[in-house]
């Protein structure tokens, strides 16, 4: 064989190969004629299946942030690249790739720990009811999982199947019929074998793209290796314990008030009976956060200068993509933070009804709360 021929042959093994992973995604997907509701269920069963994988994630929601949620506005507004190992809910792990190192979470039972990689330190907490986003609720399968609950089959229509990660996905659709809602559609896809969702895509408005799409590029549905998911603070680190998590752990647990039963017509979750309120379900829901002067002052000057921005009677209101945010009060006052997945006039009414239905917690809590009040970190 001549040189010139040994080249050919190396340069068509070259393409041969670098061909496989493009021809594996381009194999057409295969469908199945299953019905929404059967997917439906068939996604809720497999809470309990392990998987692993790489994920990615991209929100277009550009929200004005100050300190104490400029971790929310990245999740939200950026790119986040993932590695997680799922053995089950209380058993994972989830590594956020950052460009010069990562930073993991890691949940044993009901206790959680962030590890940095690039400062040596590990913070372990508590896993509170009610707390901010995080990475791990950027996964396909948990967000899927809450843009789900309490959804009518009314609700559902089949997609077609496509490729995600290299594996036949089930589609659909949910499409709210609250009238509170922002959220256009959500579009999914769940592997065909053991029903977990590997991408989702959440529209506010349809003409403007997806406001928020987490996928699968890797993907196993194989029992995560134990000695992977399994985490210990290497030798010289700092560890930690924390009892507050983030401000909306600090303000449920010692806020001294309750908010209403109801805003806006949607009920309050059960599990939300203390400060902080939490209301509806699915793709439509509120936030309802009491803050103090010293944290909605700084946030408050971030909202009255972004562009869009409306001022009510009520307070600072503005809509990013489907999400809507509004605070109430003026200049350093405290307020009630009021996010949601609902339209402007639904925060409106939320806003009026804190404004009449929040009640004051008994006094002996009050001074055990003051006491306690741990929000500074």
């Amino acid at each position: 064989m001549t040189s010139f021929n040994r080249w050919c042959a190396v340069a068509l093994l070259v393409l041969l190969v670098a061909a496989v992973p493009i021809g594996v995604r381009a194999i057409p997907a295969h469908d199945e004629r299953v019905s929404a509701a059967d997917l439906l269920a068939r996604i809720r069963a497999s809470g309990d299946h392990p998987y692993s994988g790489y994920v990615e994630s991209r929100g277009a929601l550009e929200l004005p942030v100050a300190d104490r949620f400029t971790d929310i506005g990245a999740l939200l507004g950026e790119q986040t690249r993932m590695r997680v190992w799922w053995a089950a809910d209380h058993r994972w792990r989830v590594d956020k790739l950052l460009v010069s190192g990562e930073t993991d979470l890691v949940q044993r039972g009901t206790l959680t720990t962030e590890w940095s990689y690039e400062q040596n330190e590990a913070r372990r907490s508590a896993d509170p009811d009610i707390r901010l986003p995080r990475t791990a609720d950027l996964l396909p399968p948990a967000l899927a999982d809450r843009l789900l609950q309490d959804v009518d089959e009314s609700e559902l229509t089949r997609l077609d199947a496509r490729r995600v990660a290299g594996r036949d996905a089930l589609g659909l659709r949910l499409r709210p019929a609250a009238p509170q809602s922002s959220i256009d559609h959500v579009d999914l896809w769940a592997d065909r074998e053991t029903g977990i969702p590997l991408r989702v895509e959440v529209y506010g408005d349809p003409a403007a793209g997806p406001a928020l799409t987490s996928a699968f590029r890797d993907f196993s549905a194989a029992d995560p290796d134990p000695a992977t998911v399994d985490f210990s603070p290497p030798a010289g680190a700092e560890v930690s314990y924390d009892n507050v998590l983030d401000i909306a752990d600090a303000a449920n647990q010692y806020a001294p008030v309750v908010p209403p039963d109801t805003l806006a017509g949607l009920a309050k979750s059960p599990s939300a009976d203390r400060a902080v309120g939490v209301y509806g379900s699915g793709v439509t829901r509120i936030l309802a956060l009491p803050m103090r002067g010293r944290e909605a002052g700084p946030l408050r000057e971030q909202l009255l200068t972004t562009v869009g921005v409306r001022t009510a009677r009520a307070g600072s209101l503005l809509s990013v993509g489907p999400l809507g945010v509004l605070l109430t009060g003026a200049g350093d006052d405290g307020g009630w933070l009021v996010v949601g997945t609902v339209t402007q006039e639904t925060l409106l009414a939320a806003a009026r009804d804190l404004a009449t239905g929040v009640r004051p917690v008994p006094d002996a809590h009050i001074r055990h709360s003051l006491t306690r009040l741990r929000v500074d970190r």
